[in-house]
């Protein structure tokens, strides 16, 4: 590869890489969530509360689709790393290319379906009759760039496999910084462009996925970089493609289940009212904020126990996991310093009235003090993920969500008469995730091999083959 891409994270100082691996995914996390916030801000204050409810009906679908996507694309992640670390560059170069069918020809199914499909879905989901149309509209336009999303996802993942976090974000950059800009341009029919309303948002996503995914592949084959996307050999699709699914199925059907799981305990909130409901749903963006550095620690922390866990050295694992916790952590720790202790500021961000500030409040002060457990279940996650074990943390997170926090929500709630009985089953669903996780990882398990490796000998030495850049000072 040429000099600026991979990085060998096998040796060289564990903390460094860590945080020059986890910086750019940590900007490009935040990035994405500047935007989504712009962008409601855009639906909502100029369009109004009914095209805010046909984003908002939309969104569980766009969700799911998406999960499913991002798990495949992990175990992409994760194959890519061990082959990496392995210095197998065939191995590697298969993986790219089973990838590249697989993600390809769901993205290109899953639009197919969702074009077909999206009225009857949107009925079976009750939504209002008003917003129907506009939903309908809206998502049918918004699939359109289902197969590019895909496609961003798996670059992305090939290009972190091989520990290069910064060129995605450079195109991550330009792509929401264009979709910022030309939403507006298409909602009001600025500069001679029609006026689209709420359809322009899905036209600006659909323009700037097009425009980022090309120029990205262009970029990466002018760079002669060997995981960029092509025309795959399919003589090995096989094999390869069965493993990828055997890693990133599990995955994919925990992050579904884990956005099916939050209508559960949204419908739980709902209950207690529309005071309930602003309080969690503020409340809500304030987690998604604290919980990114955690998320992303866990990326980079996968990618660089894939990589050692591949070269055969588990030693170096314990030492990620160490830095990890620390890390991860300590950054966490501030977070939830400052959340328990000025709540109510950081709820008036997004709203004004006392009477859903107070039990806003609540939330932060009992999940919020346990923003720590989450952070350290991800550390842990990390690791077991990195040594393709994503069944196991895919069985955790269920037990998390389905065993204790959507029944003990619904109990708790009811007991205490209270929607403070959804905030602790929230908490203790962190805790007994951290529990489970933690014992998995001290058993030592995840050493096992998650598959058989294809025989072949060792590839060139990474170094000659991709160059060694790592940036470091």
């Amino acid at each position: 590869m040429q000099p600026g891409f991979g990085r060998d994270l096998t040796t060289g100082s564990i903390p460094r890489h860590m945080i020059a691996f986890s910086l750019p995914m940590l900007l490009g996390s935040f990035l994405q969530t500047a935007y989504s916030f712009v962008n409601a801000i855009w639906v909502g204050q100029y369009l109004g509360t009914s095209a805010l409810a046909a984003v908002t009906v939309s969104f569980p679908i766009v969700f799911v689709l998406f999960a499913i996507g991002m798990g495949l694309t992990m175990a992409t992640n994760i194959l890519v790393s061990q082959s990496f670390g392995a210095r197998r560059m065939d191995e590697l170069r298969k993986v790219v290319d089973s990838s590249t069918v697989l993600i390809g020809s769901l993205g290109i199914v899953f639009t197919v379906l969702g074009e077909l499909f999206a009225p009857r879905v949107l009925r079976a989901m009750d939504t209002p009759p008003e917003i129907l149309e506009a939903s309908t509209h809206y998502l049918r336009i918004f699939l359109l760039s289902l197969p590019l999303g895909f496609g961003l996802f798996l670059t992305r993942s090939l290009l972190q496999g091989v520990g290069d976090s910064k060129t995605p974000l450079y195109f991550q950059l330009g792509s929401v910084l264009f979709a910022a800009a030309l939403d507006p341009v298409l909602m009001f029919g600025w500069l001679g462009f029609p006026r689209l309303g709420l359809n322009g948002t899905a036209w600006s996503t659909v323009v700037s996925q097009i425009l980022a995914f090309s120029a990205l592949i262009l970029y990466l084959r002018a760079k002669k970089v060997p995981v960029a996307p092509s025309w795959p050999r399919f003589n090995h699709l096989g094999p390869i493609t069965w493993k990828t699914l055997r890693i990133g199925l599990p995955s994919a059907v925990q992050q579904s289940l884990v956005s099916i799981g939050m209508v559960f305990v949204t419908g739980i909130v709902n209950g207690f009212g529309e005071v309930a409901t602003a309080a969690f749903g503020a409340a809500s963006r304030i987690d998604q904020i604290a919980f990114l550095p955690a998320v992303t620690f866990g990326m980079a922390i996968s990618t660089l126990a894939g990589q050692n866990i591949g070269a055969g050295r588990l030693d170096r694992v314990r030492e990620i996991f160490i830095w990890g916790c620390l890390f991860s952590g300590g950054i966490t720790l501030i977070i939830t310093a400052v959340t328990v202790s000025i709540p109510g500021a950081l709820l008036r961000i997004f709203v004004t009235d006392a009477t859903v500030i107070e039990p806003g409040i609540a939330y932060l002060r009992t999940v919020g003090a346990c923003y720590l457990f989450f952070a350290l279940v991800f550390v842990s996650n990390g690791i077991i993920n990195g040594a393709g074990h994503t069944l196991t943390t895919t069985v955790i997170s269920l037990i998390s969500l389905w065993v204790i926090r959507v029944p003990g929500a619904y109990w708790l709630s009811r007991r205490m008469e209270s929607v403070k009985g959804v905030w602790y089953a929230i908490a203790l669903s962190f805790a007994v995730s951290l529990a489970a996780s933690m014992a998995y990882y001290v058993s030592g398990r995840w050493k096992r091999p998650a598959g058989k490796k294809p025989p072949g000998p060792p590839a060139p030495d990474v170094t000659e083959t991709f160059g060694h850049s790592t940036g470091e000072a």
